[in-house]
């Protein structure tokens, strides 16, 4: 049986920066990372890269860990936010030099990234089993146990679950994940615009359900489209030339012309955390731990979170501590509050820009309003968009 002092189901993105933030917190630590699909390898660009939303105190740890570079070219900096309720008069512009930054957060594509957080993983000598699932987990009082798919046994003091919302590992573990449907769905895609972005974000509340573009390299925006479940297929399966036509009417024209279309996925929309951030000698982070609704960006942003106070608690405790009741249960204390706040204001957001009574849409546009008119007004959703809920 090989023993290790922290093995990381998931080596996502999620998986993968904790493990190693966590060898660069203790260099002496044996670390493993069980990951149960093979890297693509590299691969050529596509116009269809996936992305994530970074926001600025992301990005700050992501540099402190040295697993973020702003001159990346699959990288695309947030230079301005514009909120939006259409139909109405409300709207408001989000900037980081008003707040001492050079960008909300940036944009980056998850096929180059995942790339590189692999390459990092093995050059700093961290044990990947991959492909590998775990068959069977095991808790003693001392240790979790993992037998693998192909038989081989691992030992750890901490067993860390990141294998995603639909995480195998949590449910070996039987611990719940309790959910709330918002009974509409996201359209992803990629769209081209036909002048230069300038970096410009939107988030725009229409009669049909939140849309966010997010700009990446190249002038083109990632797409998040929220709409009812009934509209999601037929949306998804437009041919190009409509659905831009379709995408432009309800957008409207304040990030340009679309000029293309990629490939477009769809995905149900949910609210929903685990019962239980901690067990015995196992925590739970990413979205194993929590699903939000996709269109302030936060997802990830708040899984690299749950990431910086693990590694504080590894820097805290002893190693012979790693895993303890003590040490499990100071990581579920410093998680719960920060999740909490930002599940419970994106969520408000979402429901309150979906209403569609008369007072509160009067309500929505003095709000916006007033943001646009006052740095001050404006501060609570930038510290949102940037990270800093504290």
């Amino acid at each position: 049986m090989q023993q290790f002092d922290v093995v990381v189901i998931g080596g996502g993105m999620a998986g993968a920066s904790a493990a190693i933030s966590i060898k660069k917190a203790a260099p002496e630590a044996q670390v493993a990372v069980v990951e149960a699909y093979a890297p693509k390898g590299k691969q050529h660009p596509s116009f269809d890269d996936r992305s994530i939303a970074l926001a600025a105190q992301s990005v700050a740890f992501l540099q402190q860990q040295q697993l973020f570079n702003r001159d990346w070219q699959f990288a695309e900096p947030i230079t301005q936010v514009h909120v939006s309720d259409r139909g109405h008069f409300g709207k408001t512009w989000i900037k980081p030099e008003d707040y001492g930054q050079q960008a909300l957060g940036y944009v980056v594509e998850v096929n180059p990234y995942g790339a590189f957080l692999h390459q990092q993983l093995q050059s700093h000598d961290i044990t990947l089993f991959c492909p590998q699932q775990v068959s069977e987990l095991q808790q003693y009082l001392e240790q979790v146990t993992l037998t693998l798919d192909d038989g081989t046994q691992l030992s750890s003091s901490l067993l860390v679950v990141a294998d995603g919302a639909q995480s195998p590992t949590r449910s070996k573990l039987n611990i719940a994940f309790d959910s709330l449907s918002y009974e509409q769905g996201a359209l992803i895609a990629n769209v081209e615009v036909a002048a230069p972005h300038q970096g410009h974000a939107f988030e725009r509340f229409t009669e049909q359900g939140p849309m966010a573009l997010l700009p990446m390299s190249d002038n083109r925006y990632s797409l998040v489209w929220c709409m009812d479940n009934d509209r999601l297929s037929d949306y998804a399966a437009l041919p190009a030339e409509q659905f831009i036509t379709q995408l432009q009417q309800a957008f409207g024209y304040r990030a340009g012309q679309f000029t293309q279309v990629g490939m477009r996925a769809t995905y149900p929309l949910v609210l929903g955390r685990v019962e239980q951030l901690s067990h015995h000698r196992v925590v739970i982070i990413g979205n194993a731990a929590h699903a939000i609704h996709p269109i302030a960006g936060q997802g990830f942003n708040l899984g690299l979170r749950d990431i910086q106070v693990l590694v504080s608690q590894c820097q805290a405790f002893s190693m012979a501590q790693w895993g303890s009741h003590q040490f499990t249960r100071a990581y579920q204390l410093a998680r719960e509050q920060d999740i909490n706040t930002v599940m419970t204001l994106t969520d408000a957001l979402v429901r309150l820009f979906s209403n569609s009574s008369r007072s509160l849409a009067l309500g929505r546009s003095v709000g916006l309003l007033t943001m646009a008119l006052s740095k001050t007004a404006r501060a609570p959703l930038a510290k949102q968009l940037m990270g800093y809920n504290g």
